[in-house]
């Protein structure tokens, strides 16, 4: 989809999911960046902020949630 339409319907959103789903999205960006073992503590928090999101989300529309940054997530 197109930029200029993902941001159309996102404006049509309440503001509530809006900035929930810029929520989501940053954990997910966060959970691709911390893939080293080291950075567990950091992993464990973006999967805190992304399940926190995908609850207000999956509450508002069920296609809005997003998945696991991490293939090995079990």
């Amino acid at each position: 989809m197109p930029d200029s339409i993902a941001s159309r319907v996102g404006a049509q959103l309440p503001p509530r999911v809006q900035a929930t789903v810029r929520d989501a999205a940053d954990a997910r960006r966060r959970l691709a960046l911390c893939t080293h073992p080291r950075y567990e503590e950091a992993r464990q928090l973006a999967y805190t902020d992304l399940a926190r999101a995908n609850h207000t989300l999956a509450a508002h529309n069920p296609g809005l949630v997003h998945t696991w940054a991490d293939p090995n997530h079990r």
